[in-house]
């Protein structure tokens, strides 16, 4: 794409405004409207045809194009293979529940990360995605389906506080009233644990649900499992968690993936229960259990009888745990592993 052109769909109504200088308010607010519809410049009807080749000349609409597309025949479940217009690959999942459809989209081609049961950071990172790459991936993904999706979950490919300000961005451009008004607290925010954004996060006044992947409850082996928590440990990862709450009032989602001979047993259940009990006395909080999927190269996989035993020796302590429902498990509905495929990674 040409470095002269403006990336129309990362921009607020007021950066509309300027780019636009000599358009009254109103043709503002139709354009604004027609982007986040995910419309292309000729579909722009009610807009003049010297503003629609104005615009077509100056800017551009980064959509992504679906590369790949799988339904899952048992539950609905559709993953997408995304091509950026760089030739970079992304994916994307649309998951039905009974309270509204959701979408998981991805924040970076590729992840800096390293964890080692991920198959999204294998063979490295490539570049951050814009604001309007991941409006893209919910517009593109809804247009398609023609399910009306009310909430989001940035837990796909890249970690979303590495791509601090474009997600940051992304968050307050979804959630604006003239476009998808998706609201924030229908919004969660995955991290592996980049503690100082985190701070940074708890002073937005964005009502989003963190979730944070934890796997482990002692330093040794989480570090073995995410090399991030050799930067930021445990304790002061639990302790920017505290302060978000303190700060937000936001509930926060702990992200365990239960792997068979990894973290499964009951003394790791117990151990886990008592480190969020003690480093987060009175704050509410909730366990994610996950069995893994299976990724090539890391031969993680998850038994089930020990993820129930796991989740009942939390619920024993206290904490609320739930196991979560593994769905389009005929598509291989987890993020990463087609990007792998498509780019020959």
């Amino acid at each position: 794409m040409s470095n002269t052109k403006t990336d129309i769909l990362s921009l607020f109504p007021e950066e509309l405004a300027t780019l636009l200088e000599n358009e009254p308010s109103y043709r503002i607010k139709q354009l604004f409207g027609w982007l986040h519809k995910g419309a292309t410049f000729d579909e722009m009807t009610n807009l003049p045809k010297k503003m629609r080749e104005n615009l077509a000349e100056k800017t551009y609409i980064a959509l992504p194009e679906i590369l790949k597309k799988y339904t899952s025949k048992i539950d609905g479940t559709v993953k997408y293979l995304y091509r950026l217009h760089d030739g970079q690959c992304i994916e994307s999942v649309v998951m039905q529940y009974k309270h509204g459809n959701t979408i998981c989209i991805s924040s970076q081609a590729g992840c800096k990360m390293g964890c080692k049961f991920c198959a999204s950071t294998q063979n490295g990172f490539a570049r951050n995605l814009t604001p309007s790459e991941m409006l893209g991936q919910v517009l593109v993904a809804q247009n398609d389906t023609g399910l009306r999706i009310s909430n989001i979950v940035l837990m796909g490919i890249g970690e979303p506080l590495d791509n601090y300000d474009n997600v940051m961005k992304f968050l307050r451009l979804v959630s604006l009233d003239e476009g998808l008004n998706i609201g924030l607290r229908h919004i969660s925010l995955s991290t592996c644990g980049v503690v100082d954004k985190i701070y940074k996060l708890a002073d937005e006044n964005l009502p989003v649900t963190l979730s944070v992947s934890l796997h482990h409850s002692t330093d040794e082996d989480r570090s073995a499992l995410m090399p991030i928590n050799k930067k930021w440990n445990i304790d002061s990862l639990l302790t920017a968690c505290k302060v978000f709450f303190d700060k937000t009032g936001r509930r926060i989602s702990f992200e365990y993936a239960v792997i068979s001979g990894v973290n499964d047993n009951e003394k790791q259940a117990n151990a886990l229960a008592s480190l969020l009990n003690g480093k987060l006395p009175n704050i509410p909080f909730h366990v994610n259990l996950i069995p893994v999927n299976t990724v090539e190269g890391t031969g993680f996989k998850s038994g089930i009888k020990n993820v129930m035993l796991f989740q009942s020796a939390l619920e024993k302590r206290g904490v609320n745990a739930t196991i979560r429902r593994k769905l389009g498990s005929d598509i291989n509905a987890s993020c990463g592993q087609l990007r792998r495929t498509e780019m020959n990674l």
